[in-house]
């Protein structure tokens, strides 16, 4: 295969039309002869900025060389040293704004594609039965990890590897959190992969026990006080969900994006076998511009209805990654671009009709660096829908907050802790991900679960 220094090798995805219509994953990645091609462009920089844009700290141009020398294993070895899912990060992550934003190659020409070679990486060795080395001695200290979502698996990961004994308590009844109800089979696989991903912590000792919820099957003082554990990693994740506060918004059809992917993710109402219901809907409206926007609108998609993205800013501004982006759209989802609901119409029975939404320009920067929406006074529309969801963000669920004597949270509701250490306000007490920053990215996720394993380490060692 030749190869242009300057350009990625490109990436084989389903059609969109085929796609559109079903969901099996989008993106095939390479296969080793691409990898291999694409790894040649990396020059090997001695001082890699890519790791410094990497949230987990990865090696990144030392599991690319041993891909470009046909070491599989030992570009895993490598990965796994820093990353307990790269096969989820190498699909889900926002590259092109972190290690492939800051890749050398991509000042004058194309960034390495960094996470298709991660991705690749980790399936070669799912395949052939490659699984990260658990630790040689145990500590006999025990930590409990709360929430199996991407910070919980990896602090948990990192813990077990340095000996300690890891129990992970998971409220929902499968493991995984947003990676199984939130993000949709067309992205990442749940078998096939985050099942894989969850398998190789589990083979470094850490056990996962499902159906509790913390807070009310118990609380972080019994798990310290009466249980045995020796600190404990909030990880909950932010699942509750936000709303725009406006008329109509509690009409029969109105959906929180939450809500919508998991029916359809975890509980695979998308599968016809499925006794999971879900709204069958004509036409619906996604209210929102990020990932969890893009997921519902194509998930809506792909159960038979067309769908609007409407979006209160342009498309600029849109925080969903350049792909999705590019992916809606080339499947056929309509954006509605400055655009913001007022109202939710309704019919007689209750149920929605409408959204009434007016036209929107853009003013003066506000505090985020963005330039403010400002509505265009006359310019109200009636998009006809049936169905809306709401993809607005989400906030921490206080269930736990609550119940833990002494654990400081924001007015956000987000518990306080120190970025490096992912130290709170109670001692023996960590956390990190969405529990603590609100809702963001699995990878800002990876990040704090490793540094609460860093902080606890610490914490540990000095007792």
């Amino acid at each position: 295969m030749e190869v242009d220094v300057m350009k990625k090798i490109p990436v084989r995805e389903q059609d969109a039309k085929e796609r559109a219509a079903n969901f099996k994953e989008v993106c095939l990645g390479y296969n080793e002869e691409e990898a291999k091609c694409e790894a040649t462009r990396c020059i090997n920089c001695k001082n890699a900025q890519c790791i410094k844009g990497c949230p987990v700290s990865i090696n990144i141009p030392g599991f690319i060389e041993q891909v470009k020398n046909g070491n599989m294993a030992e570009a895993y070895k490598v990965i796994s040293e820093s990353s307990a899912l790269p096969a989820v990060c190498g699909r889900v992550c926002p590259q092109e704004s972190q290690c492939e934003g800051k890749c050398i190659r991509g000042i004058k020409g194309e960034a390495i594609s960094i996470g298709k070679l991660e991705r690749f990486v980790a399936d070669w060795a799912a395949e052939n039965g490659i699984k990260p080395e658990p630790a040689k001695e145990k500590i006999g200290k025990k930590v409990a990890v709360i929430g199996s979502g991407p910070a919980g698996l990896t602090c948990a990961g990192d813990l077990a590897k340095l000996g300690y004994d890891v129990t992970i308590f998971e409220a929902l009844h499968k493991a995984g959190g947003v990676l199984v109800y939130g993000i949709p089979e067309f992205r990442l696989p749940k078998e096939d992969v985050v099942q894989k991903e969850i398998d190789n912590v589990k083979s470094l000792g850490v056990k996962i026990e499902t159906d509790v919820v913390i807070g009310k099957s118990t609380t972080i003082d019994q798990l310290l006080e009466e249980e045995g554990f020796d600190a404990v990693f909030v990880g909950s994740g932010a699942g509750l969900p936000k709303f725009m506060g406006i008329p109509g918004e509690n009409a029969n059809g109105v959906f929180s994006a939450n809500e919508y992917l998991t029916r359809s993710n975890l509980m695979k109402a998308f599968d016809g076998n499925s006794t999971t219901p879900i709204m069958k809907s004509k036409k619906v409206a996604v209210v929102g511009g990020g990932n969890v926007a893009m997921d519902a609108a194509r998930t809506a998609l792909r159960l038979g209805a067309e769908v609007h993205i409407v979006y209160r800013r342009s498309e600029e501004e849109l925080p969903a990654r350049v792909e999705e982006v590019h992916h809606a759209k080339e499947e056929g989802i309509i954006f509605d671009l400055l655009t913001n609901p007022v109202e939710i119409l309704t019919n007689e029975s209750g149920w929605v009709s409408g959204i009434k939404c007016i036209r929107m320009e853009l003013g003066e920067p506000d505090e985020s660096g963005r330039r403010r929406p400002v509505e265009v006074p006359g310019s109200e529309f009636v998009i006809d829908v049936d169905t809306v969801i709401m993809s607005l963000g989400t906030s921490p669920n206080p269930m736990i907050s609550s119940t833990t004597k002494g654990l400081e949270i924001n007015k956000r509701k987000c518990i306080i802790a120190e970025e490096d250490t992912g130290k709170t306000s109670k001692e023996g007490v960590y956390a990190g991900g969405d529990a603590v920053t609100g809702a963001a990215t699995v990878i800002l996720a990876m990040g704090a679960g490793r540094a609460g394993a860093r902080g606890i380490h610490e914490f540990l060692s000095n007792q």
